[in-house]
């Protein structure tokens, strides 16, 4: 490992200490806002890991937490399952569904993942909501523990830490520099012997997994689970916009992106609950036009024309 990659490993354990001493000087209204951030800062790095090498855009982060989080409470609510065995179980089914809608979409063209990652959560939403309405009983579903908003951060801090540690990992195998070549020009990976597919679909499913994961995590916070509450299409259009904010060309990137974008998302909330949307979508439309490459990219390139 060159010296370069020991002192950022050194730098983000350093930020992940101080973050875990949050929770001990704030409660309250800025720690539920703290546990707010950490669960886009895990859910936009889990998307980065993805969708920052291989420039799919995706969709289905709505569709993975939900898995996480109506699994968990389905199975501690009708089956009487312990949280951390449903904790175990309910983001391997994310990663089966991954491995389904990957195989499916990411043969062929990118629109074609986009379009039906976009209507993957939408799709589960309705189909669990058709069935309770005609099978089981409308209700919604109740996870009941003993967490608080301090446990939950911290675990969702430990998901953030992980998805990282991997990402870097990835980065400097051989499975990151296939990606790396993927994202810049598939034809010339396919023309090298690069299965494409495959590994755009592992990347896919470790991304599955932790958004997944931190569905479950979130479950406890939220109490009562209903389908329209966990399978979100504009969850998946937060992160998006959050990660692009900060800039994917770098793991990190997503960090710089999601703390700004959820203070500001959090007060126009509150004092502007109606315009949330407006909001989204003036968002979008302004990373792409004026910071396409994120903060981090602008950052860069001004760092370059400094050096010259």
């Amino acid at each position: 490992m060159t010296n370069k990659g020991w002192k950022e490993i050194g730098l983000i354990a350093c930020l992940v200490v101080l973050a875990a001493f949050v929770p001990f000087v704030t409660n309250g209204y800025w720690l539920s806002i703290a546990v707010t951030a950490m669960m886009y800062i895990a859910l936009a790095t889990a998307w980065t890991l993805f969708s920052g090498p291989t420039h799919y855009i995706s969709l289905a982060t709505g569709a993975f937490f939900g898995v996480g989080g109506y699994l968990v409470a389905t199975g501690m609510s009708d089956y009487d399952i312990n949280f951390w065995v449903m904790a175990a179980v309910a983001p391997l089914v994310a990663v089966v569904l991954a491995a389904l809608v990957g195989a499916a979409t990411l043969r062929l063209s990118g629109i074609y993942f986009v379009i039906f990652t976009l209507g993957l959560a939408e799709m589960i939403r309705g189909l669990i909501s058709w069935i309770q309405n005609n099978f089981l009983g409308s209700r919604g579903l109740y996870v009941l523990t003993d967490f608080s908003e301090e446990h939950i951060y911290w675990m969702l801090l430990a998901v953030a830490a992980v998805v990282y540690l991997i990402g870097w990992l990835i980065e400097r195998s051989k499975l990151g520099f296939a990606l790396k070549i993927i994202g810049n020009d598939e034809g010339v990976a396919k023309h090298l012997g690069i299965n494409t597919a495959a590994a755009k679909v592992v990347l896919f499913m470790i991304t599955g997994y932790f958004t997944a994961l931190v569905g479950v995590i979130m479950a406890p916070r939220y109490s009562y689970i209903e389908p329209n509450l966990v399978f979100s299409p504009e969850l998946s259009f937060l992160v998006v916009i959050m990660a692009l904010l900060g800039g994917t060309q770098r793991l990190w990137g997503p960090i710089i992106g999601v703390i700004p974008f959820t203070l500001i998302w959090e007060a126009i909330t509150v004092s502007f609950p109606n315009a949330t949307t407006l909001y989204l979508g003036l968002s979008f439309l302004l990373i792409v036009y004026f910071i396409p490459n994120g903060v981090v990219g602008l950052v860069e390139k001004f760092a370059k024309l400094g050096d010259a």
